[in-house]
């Protein structure tokens, strides 16, 4: 099974542009999930045809054998996490299925487990504001900072499109941004005034500093947009790590994380009137089913609606 693992790993990456990321994601879960099937003491009802030792057959595993898996992650992991590696399980019989290595996918029979669907964590306005405006300035990573966080929240992009970022895709004649998505694709996404600010900002103190400290030659090729002390691209961890330290200190009521600043942008655009199909394609999601979690409305217009609306004050 673990050979099979490789060359469906090997497909993910070739054939369907998934990103590395994600292929590291799958390769994980399925090697997991061959490794708990190999040494979960499954009875013969659970495994057709096992073999002595060794990881069993993908053709051997059935229904049964993945509930169980599934009834081990039950007991280690959150409702989410299980459907994540379940979606993985699935894909990786459906490729069987298909190459005909196997005839019957055995995932088939395996309900997906009910999941809670939590509320996305956005800030009110006033909060993003407070935030972007604690952030302090009179350093070199101080403008880095600013210009980042003002940059997710002006277009919403994940923070690994962020940290993609390279200098040549800021169009500031455009006031737009070439965003490297997931899966290898690329879009256009709108930028504003405030965020472009404060990246020119920031590039131009880089230069008055150390004039080669961004070249591409010195970078291996790359140009990145946003550098960490040592000159080289900053990273996702490093991203969250900085905003962690900032919202502490600007006492912010709940935790910040990069991602609340893509649900911010979201839940302010249409909360502002922005059709849904249009936040669609500025976040980069394929199905608008993605989108509709955003769709949810503050308390204050709730209850500004309900005051409005309802007849017994």
């Amino acid at each position: 099974m673990k050979e099979m693992i490789q060359s469906f790993i090997a497909v993910l990456s070739t054939a369907k542009g998934y990103s590395k990321n994600t292929c590291r994601s799958y390769r994980s879960d399925l090697l997991e999930f061959a490794d708990i099937i190999n040494r979960g003491g499954l009875s013969d009802t659970a495994l057709q045809n096992r073999p002595h030792s060794g990881t069993p057959p993908a053709g051997a595993v059935t229904g049964i054998a993945i509930r169980g898996y599934l009834g081990y992650l039950h007991q280690h992991c959150k409702k989410s996490t299980i459907a994540r590696k379940l979606s993985a399980v699935r894909s990786f019989f459906r490729y069987l299925v298909k190459h005909g290595y196997i005839d019957v996918n055995p995932s088939d029979t395996v309900q997906t487990p009910k999941q809670n669907q939590p509320m996305p964590t956005y800030l009110p306005i006033d909060d993003m504001f407070r935030l972007l405006a604690s952030v302090k300035t009179d350093t070199l990573l101080g403008l880095r900072n600013s210009a980042m966080f003002e940059t997710l929240y002006s277009t919403g992009i994940r923070v690994s499109e962020l940290a993609g970022l390279d200098v040549q895709d800021v169009d500031f004649h455009e006031h737009v941004i070439r965003v490297k998505g997931k899966g290898g694709h690329e879009r256009m996404v709108p930028i504003g005034i405030a965020a472009l600010s404060a990246i020119k900002i920031y590039r131009e103190r880089i230069k008055l500093k150390d004039p080669v400290a961004q070249s591409p030659t010195k970078l291996g090729g790359e140009d990145p947009l946003f550098l960490n002390k040592f000159n080289t691209r900053l990273s996702v961890r490093s991203i969250a790590r900085i905003l962690d330290k900032i919202s502490l200190e600007c006492g912010m009521a709940i935790p910040v994380s990069p991602h609340a600043f893509r649900h911010t942008f979201a839940t302010h655009l249409l909360d502002a009137g922005a059709d849904l199909r249009v936040v669609q394609e500025l976040l980069g999601h394929k199905s608008l089913s993605t989108t509709q979690k955003y769709t949810h409305v503050s308390i204050d217009r709730l209850m500004e609606a309900y005051d409005k609306a309802h007849p017994r004050k």
